[in-house]
């Protein structure tokens, strides 16, 4: 082996540097020198092989922790890089979705009698609270319509958005999508899980004079029967350390603006 040749194990905090040098060129062993006394060769005492050997297990348990250390930090990696990608994925969903929004604008859309059916394309979003976190819902048209298990169609899908709770904590984003005729919305088990150990979602919906408000009814006298013009997206997804904020702001492409 040659000159300075050996390995080195390192934590990765930086914290320890733990150096193992193999040695050089080879050393040769002198004979050596035999001690005076009867009976007595050349050799180790018994107290410097304990000495030996309790250096060796020294060494050996601080690379073992090393590894240790290595192998944990790696799985730490691992969770936050798949926290991410789902946050990612969230948020890239709901973007295209929104992009692709369809509503009916005027004079085209006619508004609803008292007792009449609500708009097939409302656009409808709504927030509650559970366990002191706020659950936003948000229900639209979208000609972004993903079939799942089905040959790809065209068409006008009602597209939900909406977090359900987690058997062991937290929360999970799912995501209806149904072409028309729209069922009765209601949480289903085969709607898709677009990210899990979700901590806050969050929607902003901004008007033609710019006034931000985190609800929406487009069948509403409050909003004078109008869509938004922009949505702001927040999420916010752990990976049981770290919380990783995801956030976004989408121009709608199709708008119903307040009569007059």
């Amino acid at each position: 082996m040659g000159q300075g040749s050996g390995f080195r194990v390192q934590r990765v905090d930086g914290s320890r540097d733990i150096r193992v040098a193999c040695m050089g060129p080879a050393l040769r062993r002198s004979p050596l020198p035999l001690r005076e006394g009867p009976g007595e060769g050349g050799g180790f005492t018994l107290v410097e092989l304990m000495v030996a050997i309790v250096i060796l297990g020294v060494v050996v348990t601080t690379v073992l922790a090393s590894f240790n250390m290595v192998f944990s930090s790696a799985e730490t990696l691992e969770g936050s890089a798949v926290a991410f990608e789902m946050g990612q994925t969230g948020v890239g969903r709901i973007v295209a979705d929104l992009e692709n929004l369809f509503v009916l604008e005027r004079p085209f859309y006619k508004t609803p009698a008292i007792d009449g059916p609500p708009d097939l394309y409302r656009f409808e979003a709504t927030l509650d609270s559970l366990g002191g976190t706020k659950i936003a819902r948000l229900r639209f048209t979208s000609r972004a319509h993903i079939p799942l298990n089905a040959p790809p169609q065209e068409g006008i899908a009602e597209i939900v958005y909406y977090l359900q709770p987690m058997p062991g904590g937290g929360l999970r984003l799912k995501r209806a999508d149904h072409l028309f005729p729209y069922p009765r919305f209601e949480e289903r088990g085969t709607d898709p899980v677009l990210c899990e150990n979700v901590k806050s979602l969050a929607f902003d919906y901004v008007d033609a004079s710019g006034k931000v408000t985190d609800s929406w009814d487009s069948e509403s006298p409050r909003f004078d029967y109008a869509t938004p013009e922009m949505v702001a997206v927040r999420l916010e997804v752990s990976d049981g350390r770290e919380a990783y904020v995801f956030q976004t702001a989408v121009q709608l492409p199709a708008v119903r603006r307040k009569a007059g």
